[in-house]
């Protein structure tokens, strides 16, 4: 008995029942199918092909989406696990585990339920990730791509796949249109897929953020997205009962230099709101010592600056009317404010 030899076969009958119908050459073995019987199954008249090098599909017809994902993860991970094949797992007998092979790009971005990317079975290309200790090769419409970086993988029907900032951000990595960076932007920030922050902070790591297609598309989808938290102020102002500000607004000193725009102001208690819609970027140190500096230059003026983000607004408005609620009470024990000159902005 040699090492191929399965120790216990289990019967070709066994194979229809598999969901997939997508196994390594490897995993035919312990199945009980020799070499030249493969050989002859993905004949030119056999009902078997090959999908990928030592991938085969069992049956003659063209992939389905799923089939061609779940080859393409086999094909990644297959020389981790060369010759063994796939065991059955407390989730289920035919769950099939993918050693150190995650999806990415626009195939996990359409497991994760995106319309700005093809679906599976219409995708040209399947981008898998792996260690980069490791040797895989591309292949077909495999591309491999190496990483000292690999992320958790979040399981999406059952695939390993990258969570949507890391996918995102690996979709987004080649020259493509800002058209299209757009879209996908748009649908991972408004379609709630994952955070703003979370997002600008995988393109960071990816040093995207500099890329002329990216940063086009960063700052329209985040510009577009100011309204929305215009209005959320509007509402929390109205719905929580504050006092009735002025409405966007500049400062300025009486003959003299501009001190900012500001969101929201309450002259009679000199108490400023402003919407912290900064896009991070690899000079974040920069834009953040502008807004720390307009801040100190007010606060010395005697004029209380609150900062809310998007996010809180949307996510804790009554925490923050309770923030505003607070300096605005504060106020009456301040020493009264610089003189400034208020002026629609």
């Amino acid at each position: 008995m040699t090492h191929d030899t399965p120790l216990s076969p289990r019967p070709l009958r066994h194979l229809a029942d598999v969901h997939r119908r997508v196994l390594t050459a490897a995993q035919l073995r312990a199945h009980g199918v020799s070499p030249a019987e493969l050989a002859e199954r993905c004949g030119p008249d056999g009902p078997w092909r090959e999908l990928l090098p030592r991938v085969i599909l069992l049956h003659s017809g063209p992939p389905t989406g799923e089939e061609r994902l779940h080859g393409a993860l086999l094909y990644a991970a297959r020389a981790a696990r060369q010759g063994v094949p796939a065991q059955p797992t407390a989730q289920g007998p035919h769950r099939p585990q993918y050693p150190d092979a995650v999806l990415t790009g626009p195939a996990a971005l359409a497991l994760h339920g995106f319309s700005a990317t093809p679906p599976p079975d219409a995708l040209n290309r399947v981008d898998v990730l792996v260690s980069r200790q490791r040797r895989p090769r591309s292949t077909g419409y495999v591309r491999v791509l190496r990483t000292t970086e690999p992320p958790e993988p979040q399981r999406v029907a059952g695939l390993p796949v990258a969570p949507v900032a890391r996918a995102l951000a690996d979709a987004v990595a080649e020259p493509t249109d800002t058209e299209t960076v757009r879209r996908l932007l748009t649908e991972a920030v408004r379609g709630g897929h994952c955070e703003p922050a979370a997002l600008l902070r995988e393109l960071a790591r990816a040093r995207l953020l500099h890329r002329p297609h990216v940063a086009d598309a960063v700052d329209a989808v985040f510009a577009e997205g100011r309204p929305a938290a215009e209005d959320r102020l509007y509402r929390m102002v109205r719905e929580y009962g504050l006092p009735d500000p002025v409405w966007n607004v500049d400062l300025r000193l009486p003959g003299g230099p501009h001190l900012g725009g500001l969101d929201a102001y309450w002259p009679d208690h000199a108490v400023a709101v402003e919407l912290d819609t900064r896009v991070p970027r690899q000079d974040d140190e920069a834009v953040w010592s502008r807004y720390a500096g307009k801040r100190e230059h007010l606060e010395r003026l005697g004029i209380t600056v609150v900062y809310i983000t998007p996010r809180k607004l949307r996510d804790c408005p009554e925490q923050q009317a309770t923030v505003v609620r607070t300096a605005l009470m504060a106020s009456v024990d301040r020493e009264p404010a610089a003189y400034v000159v208020v002026r629609p902005r």
